[in-house]
């Protein structure tokens, strides 16, 4: 059976890759993605006026950020605000320091605070979902907490979103509890941060060449599935001209109608068969995580432990039969 992640974009036209000369890749006349590894930032503003930051990429990022606002916005030009989409490590590394820096305040869904304001790390990862380099190097990755201290804000219950006025804020977890995307109805833009990817993130070959596909949200974090399901129908229906994710290239027209429509309707199919998460859901409340299931058996350490003694047990035997041919 052919799966959403054996499928490339429909229309390399419908990928969007041109740099523009600060480095962004456009995606409106002000709204543009700016590439860090394999993550993506997002400015909102157009050049010279007003602006707004979307997630602040991984750590040791900021000095890059800055520079890239600073080519688009004006040198020393800071923003009205930080939004975040959430708060994993890969979309929160620049935080602390950007936030310091330019001194504005930070938004995010309240079931996201406890993870920017030091109250709770997010639950372990399932290195055994996902199937890639990307979902088995994920217990290294950081969980937090990160303490941003009193310029952490919930966003306006009304949806509004501070410092955008066009657009609001939708409610779509999932990947993380307090999952938000952005949606501006005019012209049907979305910043959809990780409900879904426009590549296959486990995979560490595709997050580096980033080849263009509407993917499911990065399975080794996904804490509940049912509730991701449920985000990607709603993101569909909204039926978004023009997106950018978390990860991936942004993407409009055919390729991105055409590849969510999959997404939203074989969600089930594209589901890990079985996991930690899959199993059962991570509960959270304003605090942080309230029940966390138990871990799957996974036999993928035994499995390396198993080729790594064998290895070893081999070269030690060529090497007493090299010194017994002697």
């Amino acid at each position: 059976m052919t799966t959403l992640m054996d499928r490339p974009a429909t229309s390399e036209t419908d990928v969007l890759t041109t740099t523009a000369g600060d480095g962004t890749i456009p995606v409106t006349n002000d709204v543009a993605c700016l590439q860090d590894l394999i993550v993506n930032v997002i400015f909102v503003g157009l050049p010279g006026d007003r602006w707004v930051l979307v997630d602040a990429g991984m750590p040791y990022t900021a000095s890059k950020i800055e520079q890239a606002a600073g080519r688009r916005f004006g040198r020393g030009v800071r923003p009205e605000a930080i939004i975040l989409t959430h708060a994993h490590f890969d979309h929160v590394g620049a935080l602390p320091t950007l936030a310091e820096r330019w001194d504005v305040p930070v938004y995010a869904h309240r079931l996201e605070l406890p993870y920017i304001t030091g109250l709770s790390s997010y639950p372990p990862p399932d290195p055994t979902v996902g199937g890639g380099a990307m979902a088995r190097l994920s217990p290294l990755f950081p969980r937090g907490p990160w303490d941003i201290g009193d310029r952490a804000r919930p966003l306006p219950e009304d949806g509004l979103v501070p410092g955008m006025s066009d657009w609001r804020w939708v409610f779509t977890p999932g990947h993380s509890p307090g999952h938000v995307s952005f949606f501006r109805d005019s012209d049907r833009t979305l910043i959809a941060g990780d409900a879904f990817v426009t590549t296959r993130q486990e995979s560490a070959i595709a997050a580096l060449t980033q080849a263009p596909v509407v993917n499911r949200p990065p399975a080794y974090f996904t804490q509940d599935w049912n509730a991701a399901r449920d985000t990607v129908r709603r993101l569909r229906d909204l039926d978004p001209a023009a997106v950018v994710t978390g990860h991936g290239r942004p993407m409009k027209g055919a390729a991105l109608r055409e590849g969510l429509g999959r997404l939203a309707d074989q969600f089930e199919q594209e589901m890990p068969r079985d996991g930690r998460y899959v199993r059962e859901p991570a509960v959270f409340d304003e605090r942080g995580p309230v029940y966390v299931p138990p871990p799957v058996p996974d036999p993928f350490p035994k499995v390396v432990a198993t080729v790594v003694l064998t290895a070893g047990i081999a070269a030690v035997v060529a090497s007493a039969m090299g010194r017994r041919r002697e």
